[in-house]
């Protein structure tokens, strides 16, 4: 399977709940009693459909062919005060960080952070209640017992929105798969020209003492994203979830490791400005290329008030002070 169809992070399903049962209109009869009072029990609930948490999973993609969901319908009660059976409920395990909308109206319905945590996105109709509910001093017998509620049908989006420490930010070839190849065990596609990496690529970042954190390549971001060039800002969301973000400039840029620096923060400013207030650290990669005195004369121009560490993922320079800062930063 191609690394583009194996990542999915956006699907719409049409969900149906189940129906419920009706209640029963039984009056009580045996060999002893010919006219026994109401009996009859309350219907069963309709099936809902449920999201659940599952921390082993990190796409969408198991979802991305089922586009109807249908739960079962309820039972109808029975006599003895029987209620039906509950309806067949349908779960869907979802990746951590997954959003469900409303399709229609883009309402956000909930958000799905914890492993095991379950929300309901469509409820199934309440089952009607027997006719014991109705009896009174006035109606001791009531022949008539409520219908189930009717089940929902509504389209509904799931939105994958990957949960991870670190994000690293830059523009294509700024060597971010690189980096996470060199400090996890991720194998993203590695080549020498523009969007190699189509999709997110998560990695484990081993660190001192058993310690680990979790590191995310988001591809696409070229400047012009927010308004949805090259790739666009379909994956600028991934962003939105990461406690840390890792600008990436490379030495031998075209343009001062400045501008470039506050191209990419004006692009995820334009997408979300929330994203401007979290951690930043900036990495200038490909520093193999430069002598010391060249790295001198570079530091004096750096923007102010971002920690800065220069780095070579091939030749392994400056990677565990890399990781130093990026724990600093994520455990502050």
């Amino acid at each position: 399977m191609s690394q583009g169809s194996n990542f999915v992070d956006y699907v719409k399903i049409c969900c149906r709940s189940g129906k419920g049962g009706a209640g029963s209109a039984h009056l009580h009869r045996d060999k002893h009693t010919a006219k026994g009072g109401p009996d009859g029990g309350d219907g069963g609930r309709g099936g809902h459909v449920i999201v659940k948490g599952n921390a082993q999973l990190w796409t969408l993609l198991h979802l991305k062919y089922r586009k109807h969901v249908i739960a079962g319908d309820g039972d109808r009660g029975g006599s003895a005060l029987c209620t039906g059976k509950t309806g067949r409920d349908e779960i869907l395990e979802v990746p951590l960080g997954t959003i469900a909308k409303n399709a229609d109206t883009g309402e956000v319905l909930f958000e799905i952070t914890q492993d095991g945590e379950t929300k309901i996105l469509t409820d199934g109709g309440r089952g009607g209640l027997g006719n014991w509910h109705f009896k009174s001093s006035t109606q001791q017998t009531p022949r008539f017992a409520q219908p189930g509620e009717p089940g929902q049908e509504e389209w509904n989006i799931l939105e994958l929105k990957l949960l991870a420490d670190v994000g690293l930010v830059g523009f294509p070839n700024a060597g971010k798969s690189t980096l996470l190849s060199v400090v996890s065990a991720a194998k993203p596609e590695i080549a020498d020209y523009a969007f190699t990496t189509i999709v997110p690529n998560l990695g484990i970042v081993a660190y001192r003492d058993s310690k680990s954190f979790v590191m995310a390549d988001i591809p696409g971001i070229i400047e012009g994203a927010s308004q949805g060039k090259g790739l666009g800002f379909r994956f600028l969301r991934h962003i939105e979830r990461n406690s840390v973000l890792l600008f990436m400039v490379p030495a031998d840029t075209n343009r001062s490791i400045t501008e470039e620096y506050r191209i990419l923060l004006h692009e995820l400013e334009e997408y979300n400005p929330e994203l401007v207030h979290k951690p930043r650290i900036l990495a200038i990669t490909k520093s193999d290329l430069l002598d010391e005195e060249l790295k001198q004369e570079m530091k004096a121009e750096l923007p102010a008030g971002i920690p800065a560490v220069f780095i070579s993922a091939v030749a392994q320079q400056g990677i565990d002070a890399l990781k130093d800062l990026l724990w600093k930063e994520i455990n502050r």
